[in-house]
């Protein structure tokens, strides 16, 4: 007869659903008992990395358009002089997030003295990179291989709001680390329980791990994450914690209750204490108050639609955030529903919840707490999840093997279009000299290799999810050496032409809130001033006028203009010969209206992707 299993083992056995995600006993295999060779999974792990940073101060990495804005906020109040108060030249967004972004961008940047997309990018890396071993770890704690380490690592870095926002110079990244740490904490203390068969054990390192000094950093760590980004992520961070805490606790009492409920209390007073300090040492309070508390937060709770017709009729309806994660999770959305059908099949279980591991639960509250409190807020996005995607991809690695193969097939089949659009693109790159031979050769090299990672899961059973996994790692790798050519010096303006225009007047066009931005990096030193294209219509410099006649009006009112091509027809800016062309560079249209991209031209991009753009400059006498 064998010996009785403690609960903690009993739980980590695999025994399918709740319990695969338990923790694994002490003493564990390193490696899966498939005997795939550990060095292949931190191989994928190392190229996932490497892929964030390669191309990451290109012009055209996946981003979000507020990245300029928040460019643009930090180089004004660098060249200010001053900490405080932020400064803008962009209508109400001056105070549109709380100042150590900027001051992040500001000490990376040295005051505007190492000013780069690379520099200004790099510490969101360093921020994903730090939230990624820290998953890494945990996962490996819980499931004690090697494999569900890694493949929690690469699914995060893989995950589409991570390559997007946590990779640019954005909140997401900084936010999702600081407001993620007091989970870990809560989750280490429950791993480490684990190995405890004793409850007695238990309760006293319950009490010993969460004291007034645990609190006390948990309020920094929120405080922290809230000044990146807004005062209303301590809520759900808090709920989390205390949800979490209650419910993966051995037993639970009035005394724990009240114990774990004041020290909450004091981390978010502590954390709401942190942010106040804006208002403290900012110059402009009153500002900081009506442009930030009552415009960017206050305003996302009303809708003059009524909140439930709002709620389920509405531009944001609630259903919708049921799919945040999946959403968030991008190429791999269909693998995150594998995940939730793994759920749900051994969800109305009685015994699931009893099996279910003081980690496993701390899991649970992480994503439920933040998906229910972000359902409340008027205008809802899949965005404001993004910090709990750290608990789903661990969530994936821990259910694995449990996880059917069909999400993968069709997640592959969805992948293989998306290469050969790619590799349609390359080739158009290719035709009209954006991308010399080797440049295309390059790319076709990294599409070769998500083709056959595509084809080796649909042919080869046991390859399917590895396979997935790095056909999603490819297509983002083919992107990044596709666009590398866009952003190379011999792409862009000749240094004798910047030269010319610095210190100049240059009107520069702006199809969206604060992408005028980017011509700071293009034309560095240049006095810029934007004016609408691209449809937008600010009423900024005339942009009802003739296309003709507003480039005369606007080469009149300054020393040089960047001007795109008005249709594919067009050879040559029509200013000339009463102008001088300075330099032409390609332009990626990235916001399209309806009808300009359509079944039949999709498989021509040059008629709806790329645009000549030219530097023109009035002709001297």
């Amino acid at each position: 007869m064998s010996p009785p299993r403690s609960t903690a083992t009993r739980v980590a056995a695999p025994q399918g659903g709740a319990a695969s995600l338990g923790a694994a006993p002490r003493g564990g295999p390193s490696v899966h008992p498939s005997g795939t060779p550990p060095w292949l999974w931190l191989a994928l792990v190392v190229a996932a990395a490497l892929t964030y940073l390669f191309g990451l101060g290109g012009a055209y990495a996946p981003t979000n358009g507020d990245e300029m804005v928040y460019i643009h906020i930090a180089r004004m109040t660098a060249e200010s002089g001053h900490w405080l108060p932020l400064q803008s030249e962009i209508i109400d967004t001056r105070n549109t997030k709380p100042p150590l972004l900027f001051w992040q961008a500001i000490a990376a940047g040295n005051w505007g003295q190492n000013w780069s997309l690379f520099t200004l990018r790099l510490p969101s890396v360093f921020y994903t990179f730090a939230t990624t071993a820290l998953l890494a770890f945990f996962a490996h704690r819980l499931s004690g291989n090697l494999r569900s380490a890694c493949i929690a690592a690469v699914l995060y870095l893989l995950f589409f709001s991570t390559f997007r926002y946590g990779r640019a110079y954005l909140t997401s990244a900084p936010e999702t680390f600081w407001l993620a740490l007091p989970m870990w904490w809560v989750l280490w203390l429950r791993v480490r329980n684990a190995a405890k068969d004793a409850d007695d054990s238990k309760e006293a390192e319950d009490s010993s791990g969460m004291d007034w000094r645990i609190f006390t950093l948990m309020g920094v760590a929120m405080g922290l994450g809230s000044a990146y980004k807004s005062f209303a992520l301590v809520a759900p961070a808090a709920a989390a914690i205390w949800c979490a805490w209650m419910l993966s606790a051995p037993r639970v009492n009035w005394r724990l209750v009240i114990r774990s409920t004041l020290g909450l209390a004091w981390s978010t007073a502590l954390a709401l204490g942190i942010f106040a300090l804006w208002f403290v040492l900012d110059p402009d309070p009153a500002s900081v108050w009506q442009e930030f508390v009552l415009a960017e937060n206050a305003g996302k709770m009303s809708n003059t639609q009524g909140y439930w017709h709002a709620a389920l009729f509405g531009a944001y309806p609630m259903w919708t955030q049921l799919l945040a994660y999946p959403v968030n999770a991008g190429l791999l959305f269909f693998t995150v529903l594998g995940l939730g059908w793994v759920g749900l099949k051994v969800a109305f279980k009685r015994q699931t919840y009893v099996q279910l591991t003081p980690a496993a639960r701390v899991l649970l509250a992480w994503l439920v707490v933040w998906l229910v409190v972000f359902t409340i807020p008027s205008q809802r996005s899949e965005r404001y999840l993004i910090p709990a995607m750290p608990a789903i991809a661990i969530a994936m690695a821990l259910a694995w093997d449990r996880m059917a193969k069909a999400w993968f097939w069709i997640t592959l089949a969805i992948l293989v279009p998306t290469l050969v659009m790619l590799a349609r693109v390359t080739w158009v790159m290719g035709e009209l000299q954006i991308a010399t031979d080797p440049q295309v050769a390059m790319t076709f090299i990294a599409l070769s290799i998500g083709f056959a990672g595509a084809t080796a899961g649909f042919f080869i059973r046991s390859w399917s999810k590895p396979a997935t996994l790095v056909t999603v790692l490819a297509v983002y790798t083919s992107f990044g050496v596709m666009v590398h050519p866009l952003g190379t010096d011999i792409a862009g303006y000749p240094a004798a032409v910047k030269n010319q225009v610095k210190s100049k007047r240059v009107a520069v066009p702006n199809g969206f809130t604060g992408q005028f931005e980017r011509f700071q990096f293009v034309l560095p030193g240049a006095r810029i001033t934007p004016y609408d294209a691209e449809g937008r219509n600010t009423g900024a410099l005339k942009p009802e006028m003739p296309p003709a006649e507003r480039l005369d009006f606007l080469l009149d009112q300054f020393d040089a203009v960047v001007w795109l091509q008005d249709s594919l027809d067009q050879p040559q800016p029509s200013c000339l010969p009463r102008c001088t062309l300075l330099g032409m560079r390609w332009h990626v249209k990235s916001r399209h209206k309806a009808g300009e991209v359509t079944l039949q031209n999709l498989w021509h991009p040059n008629e709806w992707l790329f645009r000549r753009e030219w530097l023109v400059a009035r002709a001297t006498p």
